[in-house]
């Protein structure tokens, strides 16, 4: 898996992930539970890559944070 995420569209993901889980706990009824989207961005931060960027053609890391990764 070739890398596609960059550090700021992490941080985005990792924040975003966090609103989404917090949904569990602050929404009533059957909707809270698309709160658990918030754990396939947190993922995908974490492993900075992301399958629909991959099949869209979008990268977001720079060529300075490749060389950095590995």
């Amino acid at each position: 898996m070739k890398k596609n995420v960059g550090k700021l569209d992490s941080y985005i993901r990792i924040a975003t992930g966090l609103v989404l889980l917090s949904m569990l706990f602050w929404i009533e009824g059957n909707v809270r539970y698309t709160g658990l989207i918030g754990i396939v961005l947190i993922a995908t931060a974490f492993i900075r890559y992301c399958p629909l960027y991959t099949v869209l053609g979008i990268r977001t890391i720079t060529k300075k944070e490749t060389e950095s990764v590995r």
